[in-house]
């Protein structure tokens, strides 16, 4: 086979998958997610069982799905308790805005200025509202479904193992597979569980960074943070944007803060703006390569190419998802010589399988 027909069946087969992967989003996204959650409650079910001596990994595993569900419907109440907290500053928050829109059109010399509604009631704004709407509506009403796929996930993996035998007769074969599978899900699992740590940090020392600068609801925009942190460089910028945008139309200004609110708000919102970046910036920045260590290995570039490409195909669920399905697709292009060359301008360091590129023996195997 030439050149020309398989550079053809590459693009013909890329395009295959990506109409699969768009079209059938109603299915692979929500068990995707499903995975992953799979994944971080059995990293944290590990922990507790290496952290207990007295437990095995069976009640360690009931433990970390109740705290993981209790967190989860936790975090969903404290977001509802925000947005109605919000709901009832409304009319104030309008005001604010208001002029904030009116001051912007005096800067720039043009009269006219149009009010909050006006903005959001339009052509362009209904649209955008809609999309919002459609895309956490469609990932709520998946909830149900991520649940039961992770009940099945939990119930199937005692006979994973057999499963494998059967599939791989193969001695070598079959350690092959495993080694990959083992890479796989500890990197995976790596990269969610720091995840989740660094978000927590992070959003830990930014309420109490919120609360001391008189922001009001800092608990909402802190859990708006601690998600917003799962999503990889873009989210992070929007995360140390999200408060200072909220303390710039803040009805009432703290009292150290001297002056009115047309006047000094700006001054408070970029105080906000240095205390949510410093943390955003000190700990991505250093707290989290030295957690994270090879976990992840994508370039700078690819991360935020993978962010494009997954959000396109998949939504919201696609850019959360986009980090650690780019580094599944690192592993498996790395196994085949054909297209090692894709995981190579995939990874960072250019070395795409890290330090467990070395292969299994017999003897490895049989100890592991």
């Amino acid at each position: 086979m030439d050149r020309a027909t398989k550079t053809g069946i590459w693009i013909i087969a890329t395009g295959v998958i990506l109409t699969f992967l768009h079209y059938g989003r109603s299915i692979l996204a929500p068990f995707a997610l499903a995975v992953f959650l799979f994944l971080i409650i059995e990293g944290f079910a590990t922990m507790i069982d290496n952290w207990s001596r007295t437990l095995k990994i069976g009640p360690a595993r009931v433990i970390a799905i109740l705290i993981v569900l209790g967190g989860f419907f936790g975090f969903m109440a404290l977001l509802a308790n925000g947005i109605a907290e919000f709901g009832r500053d409304a009319g104030d928050y309008e005001t604010r805005i208001n002029a904030l829109i009116g001051d912007a059109y005096d800067v720039v010399g043009m009269s006219g200025a149009p009010t909050l509604q006006q903005l959001l009631f339009n052509e362009t704004g209904q649209r955008f509202f809609a999309i919002i709407a459609n895309e956490t509506g469609d990932l709520s009403g998946d909830l149900v479904l991520i649940l039961i796929y992770v009940a099945f996930l939990f119930l199937a993996q005692s006979s994973w193992t057999r499963k494998l035998d059967n599939i791989f007769p193969s001695f070598e074969r079959r350690a092959q597979v495993r080694q990959i599978g083992d890479q796989a899900r500890r990197s995976i699992e790596t990269y969610l569980w720091t995840q989740t740590v660094i978000s927590a940090l992070i959003t830990s020392l930014t309420y109490f960074s919120l609360l001391a600068l008189g922001v009001k609801n800092a608990l909402f925009l802190s859990a708006l943070i601690f998600v917003l942190n799962y999503i990889p460089t873009v989210g992070s910028i929007v995360a140390a944007l999200v408060p200072p945008l909220f303390a710039i139309v803040q009805p009432e200004l703290p009292a150290w803060v001297p002056g009115t609110p047309p006047e000094d708000s700006y001054i408070y919102a970029a105080i906000v703006f240095v205390a949510v970046s410093f943390w955003q910036f000190s700990i991505g920045n250093f707290v989290q390569p030295r957690m994270m260590g090879e976990s992840l290995n994508l370039s700078a570039l690819i991360v935020l190419l993978s962010l494009a490409i997954w959000g396109a195909i998949w939504g919201i669920p696609g850019m959360f998802l986009s980090a650690p399905l780019t580094v599944l697709m690192m592993i498996f292009f790395a196994q085949s010589e054909s297209t090692r060359w894709i995981a190579i301008l995939l990874s960072a360091d250019g070395n795409p399988q890290g330090k467990t590129a070395k292969k299994d023996t017999p003897e490895t195997v049989g100890q592991s």
